[in-house]
């Protein structure tokens, strides 16, 4: 089979395509031919060797979707030939930018009929953080408020639905070229996050019960300062090692709770996957393709994913550039 695989930590130069043996699936994995996978902010951290995969050469890629090829003896879930989508992949598992991967029974879910593989890709990683912070982690209650911030990334615009099917309602920021897509996908309050009066005005929107901050860094006084009584801060991300409370009594006389959340800790990936299935199904949460690469292109996937702007996912098709 055909695999992006890095045989060094470096920028995405280091990706290549190379033909290696397709994997075997243990007694409790399924072999799955991949029709879509995602690419990941935490794709990039592998590449680079500030997270550790588990050997070099390394297949990224964290999770995909689709169609059963073989199953271990002990896999009851799913059979050959069922749709399937997962995540978790790539850290310690190899990872999913090939033509086929094995993953274990515990990481997939099957796709519904009507679900294409693409939107199984896109939503995996991305719902399965959304639902860990929104859900597990903050237990947002229908007619509470959430601030989502940076409502236009992969994990925001999918908390945005998921937010907003759950009976919330749903603050977010992005640039203003992505205010109306938003507002379509259930946001009831889009902001510019660059205006100088943002916390003003999200407060004036209705003082947020659970934040879902993506830079703490950044935004944790900015939370703290906006936040509702007794609210839940999720954390899932930040670009310094340090962030600080500016007026801990100001936090402290609201009761907040800060929860740090890893999308990798989630004790059972298919249990959320089979609930983000549902919600495919019913058309509340539909997951927005920004772009589409082959497996020779997932270099340039690398490099948009960290500094270019788009609102969704971006996929990669192995099928597509296939000799």
């Amino acid at each position: 089979m055909r695999a992006v695989r890095f045989h060094e930590y470096g920028g995405p130069d280091v990706l290549r395509v190379d033909d290696i043996e397709r994997p075997t699936p243990g007694p409790e994995e399924v072999l799955l031919e991949v029709e879509a996978a995602a690419v990941n902010p935490v794709d990039t951290y592998f590449r680079t060797g500030d997270y550790e995969p588990a050997e070099l050469p390394w297949i990224p890629g964290s999770d995909c979707a689709g169609t059963v090829a073989a199953t271990g003896e002990r896999v009851a879930s799913v059979t050959e030939g069922d749709r399937a989508f997962a995540t978790g992949l790539g850290n310690w598992l190899q990872g999913t930018c090939a033509e086929y991967v094995t993953v274990p029974e515990s990481h997939l879910a099957q796709l519904p009929e009507g679900v294409s593989a693409e939107a199984g890709a896109a939503v995996a990683l991305v719902g399965v953080t959304a639902w860990q912070t929104l859900v597990d982690a903050c237990a947002l209650e229908p007619a509470e408020r959430a601030l989502i911030h940076g409502g236009s990334g992969g994990v925001g615009h999918v908390a945005v639905q998921l937010a907003a099917a759950n009976g919330a309602q749903v603050t977010t920021t992005a640039s203003p070229a992505y205010h109306n897509r938003l507002a379509d996908l259930g946001a009831d309050d889009v902001f510019d996050y660059s205006r100088d009066d943002l916390a003003d005005t999200v407060v004036d929107a209705g003082a947020p019960d659970v934040i879902l901050d993506h830079r703490l860094d950044d935004y944790l006084a900015f939370d703290a300062e906006v936040a509702a009584q007794s609210a839940r801060i999720a954390a899932i991300g930040n670009t310094d090692l340090a962030a600080t409370f500016e007026n801990v009594p100001r936090c402290r006389a609201k009761a907040l709770s800060v929860h740090h959340v890893s999308m990798f800790n989630t004790p059972e990936f298919g249990t959320v996957l089979d609930r983000l299935a549902t919600l495919m199904a019913d058309d509340e949460l539909t997951p927005v393709i920004a772009r589409r690469y082959d497996l020779a292109e997932v270099s340039a996937a690398h490099d948009d994913v960290l500094n270019n702007s788009f609102l969704g996912k971006l996929i990669v098709t192995p099928s597509s550039g296939r000799r």
